[in-house]
């Protein structure tokens, strides 16, 4: 596994604070290899440390519940400062009352766990503003085009747009091998994650939702709008049904909302918003055959490249012309157009116009896969190879 800079480097700030370091993110993001990978470098460091992995059965037979890892610590620290590391932290009863005692114990603690059986919002309900938390995403291009080259791998902009980032499966043999595991984490999120989380009775109707929305990312939604498609479909389904049901999707991580940038109120407009997969192989595993959608895993591609720079990202009206993406960080705002391509006309005339009447202080972007460069006077044409290499878009 690759050391994840980007991840370790802000988590290193809060090394020796006293706050509870939450790794969270979707399944198989990689939490647990993060989480060894800080643990690793501070024993580097020669500083006492303790890691417990509770998804192994004879350290849960070992410490069960919150006074036996607190007795564990106790008899296993050396004096000062203690680095406790616990991985999959839910399966020990009480969890949230030993990392509240053990931080008040000059302990520095690192907990991650598993979304079956503690979603995001039960870590900040549980520790009640004691915790800082860091949200690992699948690999972006740079990372798996990293992994791979230590794998010994090759990897295509194509086979990324289709078969996305979750670590793991870069390190299967064959297409075979990556379908099944991608279709058996699918199964594990929505099934074991979600469905058996929130006891879902229609589970049929929850499953044709979520196939409907995965499969129709990067595109524009509201409660109503889904609601609407069901029931044409034959399914009973009611709006509020669908908000809770997105809810689910949103805490597990599996999806991503972007909102309207309002021009007017300088702000997001709630009731209007695009959905995108956290990883494109959710689409793709929902696709028949070899009909993939490279145009939407495109823009959704895009995105998650924007959310790793640390981009707040909005989707911003032009006057009634859609713009995929309003970035802004640092007091500094771009606007980007994503396409996978425009080589023909009509796809360049549709995309550019876009940003037809905005001015020229704002810089304008639009990515594409095409190798040629369609740069004008007043838009910089970035192509999707060298975007996903960036650190920033004012190197565009």
């Amino acid at each position: 596994m690759i050391t994840r800079e980007h991840y370790l480097n802000p988590i290193r700030s809060f090394y020796d604070s006293d706050l509870i370091k939450i790794i969270t993110g979707i399944r198989r993001s990689g939490k647990s290899v993060l989480l060894k990978q800080a643990y690793a470098e501070i024993g580097a460091q020669g500083k006492d440390t303790l890691f417990l992995d509770f998804d192994l059965k004879p350290v849960r037979n070992q410490i069960p519940d919150a006074d036996a890892l607190i007795e564990y610590v106790k008899n296993n620290r050396h004096d000062g400062t203690c680095y406790v590391f616990l991985d999959e932290v839910q399966n020990v009863k009480d969890w949230a009352e030993a990392c509240r005692t053990l931080r008040l114990q000059d302990c520095s603690v690192f907990i991650s766990g598993s979304n079956s059986k503690l979603l995001s919002g039960e870590f900040t309900k549980e520790l009640s503003g004691r915790y800082v938390s860091f949200r690992i995403r699948p690999f972006v291009y740079r990372e798996a085009k990293e992994y791979c080259a230590a794998l010994n791998k090759e990897l295509s902009v194509t086979d990324y747009l289709v078969w996305g980032g979750f670590p793991a499966s870069f390190e299967l043999p064959d297409l075979d091998s990556k379908k099944r595991y991608l279709s058996d984490l699918n199964d594990t999120i929505i099934y074991n994650d979600l469905e058996n989380r929130y006891k879902i009775k229609k589970a049929d109707v929850f499953e044709k939702m979520v196939d409907f929305i995965l499969v129709s990312n990067a595109r524009i939604f509201s409660a109503q709008s889904v609601t609407k498609y069901m029931v044409s479909q034959g399914i009973k389904i009611s709006t509020p049904t669908v908000i809770k049901y997105l809810s689910y999707l949103k805490e597990a991580y599996v999806i991503n909302e972007v909102p309207q940038y309002s021009q007017k109120a300088k702000s997001k407009m709630s009731y209007y918003q695009k959905l995108y997969d956290e990883d494109v192989s959710l689409n793709s595993i929902r696709c028949a055959g070899n009909r993939y959608d490279l145009t939407h895993n495109f823009e959704n591609a895009v995105l998650n490249e924007l959310l790793y720079l640390g981009y707040e990202v909005t989707v911003f009206n032009n006057a009634g012309r859609e713009i995929d993406f309003r970035a802004e960080k640092d007091n500094k705002v771009y606007l980007i157009q994503v396409a996978y391509s425009v080589a023909e006309e009509k796809a360049y005339d549709r995309e550019f116009s876009a940003f037809a009447g905005i001015d020229n202080l704002v810089k304008k972007i639009i990515i594409t896969n095409d190798e040629l460069d369609y740069s004008t006077s007043t838009v910089y044409h970035c192509k999707f190879k060298d975007f996903v290499m960036l650190n920033s878009l004012d190197e565009i």
